[in-house]
């Protein structure tokens, strides 16, 4: 059912001719027009490229594999699910979790991003009538819940950690990713460097938005990799925020380096607005790790090419694996040490 999933997801991504005439294929390509209308970052590229990589997930060997270690819950729980709406089906993953565990996902989803996963439901539902034991979508409020897992920014997860600390739960704040240059970095690295900054208008929290250059780095090398990605200025809610921001920036006698589509900013700070990238100069590596260390709560991934240890590679940043959890909190553990 779930591969089934993942063979339409790649079908209709790339347009096979078994697809064109499925009666989902036609729903999908509305309900593809609606999460655009609910989402002004949400456009067909990055919602495709999401659907590509699921479609790579949603394969038999690769969930034999993850789920092998999974035992069968003798009684399913409720794991009400809360799902953030920044970049396309960005709580598949806690679902998928949750389903392949044997519980029931109860879900709250995210107004910015409803009708993907809605469509998601509806799918699985058509394959399997069972599915409506093990999914729910929630409008209101959640309730009659053994565990709740919620992801927001820092204000939200405040609320949430309030609101469900009688229960377990895993709940996520803003985390933001890094990008480590030492100098030897090539013209390709670079690009695909690009990709990991400006890919869903740089939303997500695998998104980098800081990057750690030596000294005496041309930063240069950064603006010209960059020009690829100019026509996100074309996006009206990305260029309102590169507008104020750069007013802000200007108001304040801040110095900063003006692409005419983002601004490259110095800055000791990890998360940067919309449209602003964050750098910050190191003197040698014992140097570097140090500021690793004292962000380490707030940064969920780090790109570079080796250059500290459970690094990534350039370009990378949004087709993590199966097993890689956000925040590094092991989901599938969180729900099996369940009582």
């Amino acid at each position: 059912m779930l591969c089934q999933l993942g063979s339409f997801f790649d079908s209709y991504c790339n347009n096979h001719a078994e697809i064109k005439n499925n009666k989902f294929s036609k729903k999908f390509d509305l309900v593809i027009n609606d999460a655009i209308s609910s989402n002004p970052y949400f456009e067909k590229q990055n919602i495709h490229y999401n659907l590509k990589y699921w479609a790579k997930i949603l394969k038999e060997n690769v969930l034999e594999v993850f789920s092998s270690k999974i035992f069968e819950n003798k009684k399913i729980k409720s794991i009400g699910i809360i799902m953030a709406g920044n970049i396309p089906l960005v709580g598949f993953h806690d679902f998928l979790c949750v389903f392949l565990s044997g519980n029931k996902s109860d879900i709250k989803l995210s107004k910015k991003d409803s009708h993907l996963f809605t469509f998601v439901y509806s799918f699985l539902n058509e394959h399997n009538n069972d599915v409506k034991k093990y999914i729910e979508i929630n409008d209101s409020i959640l309730q009659d819940y053994d565990a709740v897992i919620a992801t927001g920014n820092d204000l939200s997860a405040n609320q949430f950690k309030k609101y469900f600390d009688k229960v377990p739960n895993i709940i996520r704040n803003s985390r933001f990713s890094v990008g480590l240059l030492n100098g030897d970095e090539s013209d390709k690295d670079l690009k695909k460097l690009s990709f990991d900054i400006f890919m869903y208008y740089g939303l997500g929290c695998r998104s980098v938005s800081k990057l750690y250059l030596p000294k005496g780095y041309d930063i240069n090398l950064i603006i010209n990799s960059l020009v690829d990605w100019k026509e996100v200025i074309n996006n009206n809610t990305y260029y309102n925020n590169y507008t104020y921001n750069k007013t802000i920036y200007l108001m304040k006698g801040e110095r900063f380096f003006d692409t005419g589509f983002c601004i490259i900013k110095e800055s000791n700070l990890i998360g940067s607005p919309i449209a602003t990238i964050y750098y910050e100069y190191y003197k040698n590596k014992e140097e570097l790790q140090k500021k690793l260390i004292a962000n380490q709560n707030k940064i969920q991934c780090i790109v570079s090419n080796k250059i500290v240890e459970n690094s990534i590679e350039f370009g990378s940043t949004q087709s993590p694996s199966i097993d890689d959890y956000a925040d590094k909190i092991n989901t599938i553990d969180f729900l099996l040490k369940l009582s």
